[in-house]
């Protein structure tokens, strides 16, 4: 049976999931066996499973890294957010049902035995599992049916190390009262920590480790500098992505909706060196000199819609398109670009139809079924090949289906207006085919180039199991492992 490693983080954000990421990478590179799990995300950006489900995208990264496929185990619970205090309930890849916060908190404990059923099966394939928590275990009037943080790591038996955030300030209050206020149990269970994200020379918080040791008498694993080339890879946060990063000319607008999913899509073109991706806030107009309105995918499309006209981003893409600008929207983007949205089931709020913004002569009725495929597709005016995933509501037909611009399964996929300027798709992840969005650049006037995202990323991945190899104690971490 394999061993196991818990990271958990004395707060949200702290880089847990990159930490994972590159001890996966650095095991893999010792050769051991190693899977990423989270019993638990919160997370619209997903990704298709090789077994046919959806996980948190963070996951398939980590999967990445340890150079595995992706599979529903490493993430049994995910949680899709809908609205403010509600979210779709993801168990071992499909949709269990759409729950309210405090309907979740108390169901949550009931889905324990499908997280230990996972982590069992994943721990029966690999020499070492490398465990993520989710917020906090200093949470703790959120311990009682906790699947996520110690409530997980108690009944898995695995011990934790716990991550701090320093960028931040105050890690030294966030580790001690940590330590604090944990029941005694769930303190013990803790078997070391590190610092994250330091900016300088580490040397300078030397006594700062050795303040938090005499206060809770965990050791140091050491502390980890932060990581100058982490915007190379794909984004797990909307902020992520919105963080300084080199550009280019041709600019891309992607306006911020309130349900954001699926924005892995943004990452290869981010990492075009001619292209700048400008993610436009609620409240901004889109720039006139965009050269590509992007509307990404969205977990409530309905609702984004109304988010969208509401920021007069309506008016807005009326003009671009006007000015001769190009549009592509990707799934709940897509279904945006039509005439019309029908929802006679209440699948996102009170039955009924609403308006699209009209630029697609395309109707999207929404239906309970939801698609999950990895998808091969062939980009019909070069021929070219291109993969990626489909994870959708709805089907979406009219006479501008017609000027499908791929081909799947024989058949087209998409739609585009008569000057095809503005173009609709289900397929997510069709950037990351390096050929295809060459020419897709190309057609709208883009400078491009002979970037390779799948090398530059699984690069990166080396370049960060490097960083932490020179600045942690990984043996001393995997030794810690039982």
């Amino acid at each position: 049976m394999a061993k196991a490693i818990m990271i958990q983080g004395a707060g949200s954000n702290v880089g847990k999931s990159m930490l994972v990421a590159g001890l996966a990478r650095a095991a893999v590179r010792r050769g051991i066996s190693v899977a990423p799990f989270k019993p638990q995300n919160m997370s619209n950006n997903a990704a298709v499973t090789v077994d046919g489900g959806e996980i948190g995208r963070a996951q398939a990264l980590q999967a990445s890294a340890a150079r595995r496929d992706p599979v529903v185990d490493m993430n049994p619970v995910l949680l899709k957010p809908e609205t403010d205090t509600g979210a779709q309930v993801i168990v071992q890849g499909q949709r269990l049902a759409t729950v309210k916060a405090r309907d979740y908190g108390q169901m949550k404990g009931d889905l324990m035995p499908c997280v230990l059923d996972s982590f069992q099966r994943l721990r029966a394939d690999v020499d070492l599992v490398l465990v993520e928590g989710a917020g906090s275990p200093a949470e703790v009037n959120l311990r009682a049916g906790d699947i996520a943080n110690m409530g997980f790591a108690e009944a898995a038996d695995v011990p934790v190390v716990l991550a701090g955030d320093i960028d931040r300030g105050g890690v030294i209050a966030q580790l001690v009262g940590t330590h604090a206020v944990l029941p005694a149990s769930d303190r013990d269970r803790i078997v070391a920590f590190l610092i994250n994200k330091f900016r300088g020379d580490p040397t300078l918080f030397d006594d700062g480790l050795v303040e938090i040791t005499r206060h809770t008498a965990w050791p140091s694993l050491g502390v980890v500098p932060w990581f100058a080339e982490a915007w190379r890879l794909p984004a797990e946060d909307i902020m992520d992505l919105a963080s300084p990063r080199p550009s280019g000319n041709f600019k891309v607008v992607v306006p911020r909706l309130n349900r954001i999913a699926n924005f892995d899509d943004l990452d290869p073109l981010a990492a075009e060196p001619g292209v700048s991706v400008e993610i436009i806030a609620a409240g901004t107009p889109l720039p006139g000199d965009a050269d590509l309105v992007l509307i990404p995918g969205s977990k409530s499309t309905i609702t984004d819609l109304a988010h969208f006209r509401a920021q007069g981003w309506d008016i807005d893409l009326t003009a671009h398109i006007r000015r001769g600008g190009h549009v592509l929207g990707l799934c709940g983007g897509y279904q945006m670009l039509g005439r019309r949205i029908v929802d006679a089931g209440g699948l996102e709020g009170p039955p009924g139809e609403v308006e699209g913004l009209g630029h697609l002569d395309v109707v999207t009725t929404l239906e309970p079924e939801k698609r999950l495929a990895l998808t091969e597709a062939v980009d019909r005016e070069s021929g070219i090949g291109l993969t990626g995933y489909e994870i959708h509501l709805g089907k979406t037909e009219g006479p501008d289906t017609s000027r499908g611009w791929l081909t799947v399964s024989g058949n087209a996929e998409g739609a585009a207006d008569a000057t095809g300027r503005v173009r609709g798709s289900y397929l997510h992840g069709m950037f990351d085919s390096d050929a295809f969005r060459r020419v897709f650049l190309a057609r709208l006037g883009a400078p491009t180039s002979d970037t390779s995202y799948g090398a530059a990323v699984d690069a990166t991945l080396d370049a960060l199991a490097d960083h932490l190899e020179t600045h942690l104690d990984v043996s001393a971490l995997f030794a810690l492992a039982r």
